[in-house]
């Protein structure tokens, strides 16, 4: 493979967002071409919007091409860069033009979420068989009223990735278990020319993802329910000690060698050519990401939770990170034929499909032993539960996570302390 093409492909992995490629499938939203399977609506074209991160990404129209094989009914995907999405899709329903499907974000935590653009009208309730692929606990973020508004594609962890040939090179023969000795693990990799870890420091989702992963074990694996606990205000980020941990576990390894050099001017191409390159042992990343560089460099690349504190359980975080939503605008044969197609598209066999497509784990249930073979350290942990969603789902708006982002680098730079991010936190929780 030609190694700028491999480059971008890895670059793109690391953005965590719905992608897929410039594929356009026959016939045009709206069209009725294509076999009736008997039920009204069913034979109705639509279209779905998705950001498209590379051509190599297309598991979205390659899930939609299948289904219009299978049931003749036109599907157009329509991509855009991953960088201009948020503002394509909102722009898009405010203008009344949007697709009639759109990949979303679950929750009110982001400029697209599901919760916040369904309570301003903008999408349509689902039915058939969509309640029941929400995961427990989580229906708060697909839902408003007592409706539903969005459908889980599938189950997104969010882990290290590890590149354990390159740590046994020096020396570093198994992840570390616990902190204390992923802090020791930085010492070994620097003695034998490595870092082990690369962070884009100045790319604040980069540095709020692996923020967020931290507070798995700090946070959340002991206080399930701080989010909900914040907003009834019975808890802040200022006066937490599991968030203060989290934060300061930043520092300690920016201070402990753990990261690159340059850390804080880090960008998402730093992971590339750390992870691709051999330079580095491991990068905080969505899971996908470890088959997509595993593919594009031949490195065996697994998914690992962060460790936990001495004396500590694993924990880890994995989301539903996207959902289907579907165009209030579209009219009912539309969304008739648009419920066929989630119903297919979250049946057992065709959610596996789209997750070993897309590199992630089917929303329908997890067995750890019929995971892509990247999730082997982790599989115990999504099949037994042992993880929690990504925090920043249910913050009340953008302005927190984009707090905690650029807060970590301040911190990389020096610029802040600990208690001034977590005020920031506060304060924008609180707008």
């Amino acid at each position: 493979m030609p190694q700028h093409t491999a480059s971008r492909r890895l670059r793109w992995s690391l953005l965590a967002a719905p992608v897929a490629g410039a594929l356009i499938l026959a016939g045009c939203s709206g069209s009725p071409d294509g076999g009736s399977t008997g039920t009204p609506g069913a034979d109705v074209g639509f279209s779905i919007m998705v950001a498209q991160a590379n051509d190599a990404d297309d598991f979205y129209a390659q899930t939609a091409e299948k289904y219009t094989e299978e049931t003749g009914v036109a599907i157009e995907v329509i991509p855009y860069p991953s960088d201009a999405y948020n503002t394509q899709v909102t722009t898009q329903l405010q203008a009344g033009n949007a697709a009639d499907v759109m990949i979303l974000n679950p929750g009110t935590g982001q400029a697209i979420s599901v919760v916040t653009l369904a309570d301003a009208g903008f999408l349509a309730p689902l039915a058939g068989n969509t309640a029941t692929l929400i995961p427990e606990g989580t229906e708060g973020l697909y839902g408003s009223d007592g409706k539903i508004y969005g459908q889980p594609t599938a189950l997104a962890p969010v882990g290290m990735i590890w590149n354990g040939g390159g740590a046994t090179d020096v020396g570093i023969d198994e992840y570390p278990s616990t902190y204390e000795d992923l802090l020791a693990d930085c010492t070994t990799a620097r003695d034998g020319g490595k870092t082990f870890t690369v962070l884009a420091g100045s790319m604040p989702p980069n540095t709020g993802l692996f923020t967020q992963l931290i507070s798995a074990t700090r946070v959340y694996q002991e206080t399930p329910d701080w989010n909900e606990q914040r907003a009834a205000g019975d808890v802040t980020f200022s006066d937490s000690e599991g968030w203060k941990e989290t934060l300061q576990t930043v520092i300690d390894m920016k201070d402990g060698g753990c990261f690159q050099d340059g850390v804080e001017g880090g960008t998402f191409d730093s992971i590339t050519a750390g992870i691709g390159g051999g330079t580095s042992l491991s990068a905080a990343t969505p899971g996908s990401a470890a088959a997509s560089i595993g593919t594009a460099t031949g490195l065996d690349i697994t998914v690992q939770a962060f460790p936990p504190a001495d004396g500590g359980e694993p924990f880890t975080l994995a989301s539903a990170n996207y959902a289907w939503s579907v165009n209030a605008k579209a009219d009912d044969a539309k969304q008739k034929s648009i419920q066929n197609f989630l119903d297919w598209v979250g049946s057992p066999e065709e959610s596996k499909a789209f997750a070993d497509l897309s590199g992630l784990v089917p929303i329908t249930g997890v067995t750890a032993g019929d995971l892509l073979p990247s999730y082997e350290p982790i599989g115990d942990l999504l099949e037994s539960g042992a993880y929690t969603p990504l925090p920043l789902e249910t913050w009340p708006n953008p302005a927190v996570y984009d707090a905690l982002g650029a807060g970590v680098q301040g911190l990389l730079t020096g610029q802040k302390t600990v208690d001034q991010v977590l005020a920031d936190m506060d304060a924008a929780w609180d707008s």
